[in-house]
């Protein structure tokens, strides 16, 4: 890690009945580090996502933020510490402009019509949307309406920001173009949560990844050394293929 741990994950499990979707998973996550979470489909990892932003209670654990015990806090006040999020699902206001949509993030930290709107722009300006900001967001590219997520989740001016799987159903260019943004960002001095299914975007991402199966913690180390693990290979491609 390169500093001391800002978001702490201590043994967080949350169980429906009897299936254990998030199973005392316990990691850290230092100020301006980009973690990628990677595993296989149901391996618990949007449910992990739901813990740390407040969708979900955990049913045991606790998650820490700044020391700080967030377990009891609702999605809008873990929002008003620091926690922007992206959905796995587009959640873009498509009959909103693009502006407009920026503008619901801002409102977080911004009352007045003009201060988010000024909020809003910045955002939009730092993934590449300011010349969009006027159009009517319905009619951007699934690219564009990616980083349009992301700008809403920056207007909230967090200092990490969870992303799942953004970069599902984008080419290659608007791939590329997602990287380049979340190292921008990142450079500034926001932390990255990712989720992602994209091993090679996961290699040019991270330094360090967290690899989960079944809701357990299989894995954590470097890209390198996790994407090469025969544990995680099998995880994904199953034991003959493996």
């Amino acid at each position: 890690m390169t500093g001391a741990s800002f978001l702490q994950v201590q043994g967080a499990s949350r169980h429906f009945g009897g299936l254990r979707a998030v199973d005392a998973v316990s990691f850290d996550v230092a100020p301006g580090e980009i973690v990628s979470i990677i595993g296989p489909n149901g391996a618990g990892k949007t449910t992990l996502f739901n813990l740390l932003t407040g969708q979900l209670p955990p049913s045991s654990g606790k998650i820490l933020f700044r020391g700080q015990d967030i377990g009891p806090l609702r999605p809008n006040e873990r929002a008003r510490l620091g926690f922007g999020r992206t959905f796995q699902i587009s959640q873009t206001l498509t009959s909103l402009s693009v502006l407009e949509n920026g503008m619901v993030g801002a409102f977080l930290h911004h009352r007045s019509l003009p201060a988010a709107a000024a909020r809003a722009a910045e955002a939009l300006e730092l993934v590449g949307l300011a010349k969009r900001a006027g159009h009517r967001a319905g009619d951007l590219t699934l690219g564009e309406r990616r980083r349009l997520e992301v700008a809403r989740a920056l207007a909230m001016e967090p200092q990490i920001v969870l992303l799942d799987e953004v970069m599902a159903g984008l080419n290659q260019t608007e791939v590329q173009d997602i990287i380049e943004m979340v190292h921008t960002l990142n450079a500034g001095g926001v932390a990255f949560l990712v989720i992602e299914h994209n091993l090679k975007v996961v290699r040019a991402f991270s330094r360090r990844v967290i690899v989960m199966n079944r809701g357990k913690l299989l894995r954590e180390g470097s890209a390198e050394d996790v994407l090469s693990d025969p544990e995680v290979i099998e995880a994904y491609v199953g034991k003959r293929r493996a």
